[in-house]
């Protein structure tokens, strides 16, 4: 036995009896073990332990933007890990990272969106703007708008109320109780203004939406869609929070996904791409109204944080990962190799009469299959495997009786890369 294999052999029985996967198949972990074990790195490529080179057409989890084996990300957390790798931002203690990543995602944002409380994460990013918008109407003499209304079929994480606002069952259905206060509405206008008008606009703290839904299926919204739900909340004292977990960055090929439909939320919640997965980092950004609404009406503490808030070595690489994407003119390129990948989809569409509907913005992008009936198999997964044979790592999306696939390859990829996915895509189709 090669000592390739000795040590993958090793690793994958202690993988089976330590290691619990998140949104993995227990049983064929058990059974199985690990599908890859990967070792490295480089650009818009994986390799695996026994040296196999895959391209991630999904970023890993829609967040490795800027390319894997960037050596200066690694640079920048040793450089602030030996002046100092942590200390804690509770009791009004600060630190210069975490500062200076405050006032630059401010440069970045919409509108007066300019202060931000950080987290390890999409999912608390999310919990804790569920948090601020209760304690909000609270502190304002509205007890009892508590309320969250997201969108079916909707990703917002998997913390308690992160799972509570995900607007897809089989991640409510995993515990025996979510949160209360939490409910869904269709991607309609004519659903969200129903469910206002059931339930009381006085009872309704936030609406949360992705831009555009992610792990959903990449699902675009109606046309003037945002623009409504803004004036909507408007109208009704709701407050709007975009979630650019995944959109936020450059991955629509502007600096927020919510940029596209000329809204302004009240509140932005991101993550991944703040280091495109370099360290773990995410966080609330509020308006400047919030903001000073926050310091003037909050009596004492501000009751909530979490260990990592405010983490120097994570505030440092999401420091380097942002002056990259400027730096290297990456928003462009997703741009421009955004159109490259649209138009791949609408020649793979011609050449297969299964596919539904091709659709992106910037480097977010799905092909859709005609739904699989009840005696039908979603033909996602098999394409998958195919292309994973082929060298291409892609997404399948079956929720709900949808057959979708989905990509989010990295803002470095090139136009010959570009070709490879499309023609590995049609080639796996071709076979299944």
């Amino acid at each position: 036995m090669s000592d390739k294999k000795h040590k993958l052999k090793v690793l994958t029985e202690l993988d089976k009896q330590h290691f619990i996967h998140p949104t993995s198949s227990m049983k064929q972990l058990q059974e199985e073990g690990p599908v890859f074990l990967f070792t490295e790195g480089e650009g818009i490529y994986l390799k695996d332990i026994m040296g196999r080179k895959l391209m991630d057409s999904l970023s890993s989890l829609w967040n490795v933007n800027i390319g894997h084996g960037r050596t200066e990300m690694g640079e920048a957390a040793k450089e602030q890990m030996n002046k100092l790798a942590f200390t804690s931002a509770f009791n009004n203690w600060s630190n210069e990272p975490a500062i200076r990543l405050a006032a630059e995602i401010a440069n970045w944002t919409p509108g007066d969106l300019n202060a931000t409380f950080f987290t390890s994460g999409g999912s608390e990013a999310n919990d804790t703007a569920f948090k601020t918008v209760r304690h909000y109407w609270k502190i304002k003499g509205h007890p009892e708008k508590k309320k969250i209304i997201s969108r079916r079929l909707s990703y917002h994480g998997l913390a308690m109320g992160a799972t509570s606002a995900t607007g897809i069952k089989q991640f409510n259905t995993f515990t025996t109780s979510i949160a209360p206060d939490f409910y869904y509405v269709d991607s309609s206008i004519e659903s969200l203004k129903d469910f206002i008008e059931q339930e009381g606009a006085d009872t309704i703290a936030a609406f949360v939406s992705e831009p555009v839904q992610g792990s959903g299926g990449v699902n675009m919204p109606p046309e003037g869609y945002f623009q409504k739900v803004r004036e909507i909340c408007n109208e009704n004292g709701i407050l709007f929070i975009s979630d650019e977990v995944i959109c936020g960055f450059g991955r629509t090929g502007k600096n927020f996904g919510i940029e596209h439909y000329d809204v302004i939320p009240d509140i932005i919640t991101m993550a991944k791409g703040i280091t495109s997965g370099y360290a773990p980092l995410g966080g609330m950004i509020v308006s400047e109204k919030i903001h000073q609404e926050l310091i003037e009406k909050t009596e004492g503490n501000f009751w909530h944080g979490y260990t990592y808030s405010g983490h120097p070595t994570s505030a440092a690489i999401g420091l380097k990962n942002l002056e990259i994407i400027k730096e290297e003119n990456l928003i462009e390129n997703v741009q421009a190799a955004g159109e490259q990948m649209l138009e791949g989809f609408k020649w793979i569409k011609e050449q297969n009469s299964k596919v539904k509907d091709v659709r992106g913005l910037g480097l977010l992008g799905a092909i859709e299959f005609e739904k699989a009936s009840a005696s039908t198999e979603p033909i996602g997964p098999n394409i998958v495997a195919k292309a994973l044979d082929k060298g291409l790592i892609c997404r399948s999306v079956v929720y709900d009786g949808q057959d979708t696939l989905a990509f989010a390859p990295p803002f470095t990829i090139t136009k010959a890369q570009m070709e490879d996915m499309i023609q590995i895509i049609q080639e796996s189709m071709q076979d299944v």
